[in-house]
């Protein structure tokens, strides 16, 4: 039974990472639009970075939580 929880949270968490990876990707890809616009909105683009960092962070986190740190 434990077995099965700690492998239902593993694809859980590699469900989000898979997710959090690809919003990753797509503000990249808003964020590039953006800039290349002549009237790029400047305030937007902060947005959209500040977003992008949130999700590295969170990405870092589930990350983490997949694979732990082992300590010797």
């Amino acid at each position: 039974m434990t077995v099965e929880l700690v492998q239902d949270g593993q694809s859980d968490l590699a469900v989000e990472l898979s997710r959090l990876k690809e919003e990753h990707r797509d503000l990249d890809g808003a964020i590039a639009a953006l800039e290349r616009s002549v009237a790029g909105d400047q305030l937007q683009i902060q947005r959209l970075k500040k977003r992008k960092l949130t999700l590295r962070d969170r990405i870092s986190y589930v990350e983490d939580q997949i694979t732990p740190d082992i300590i010797a």
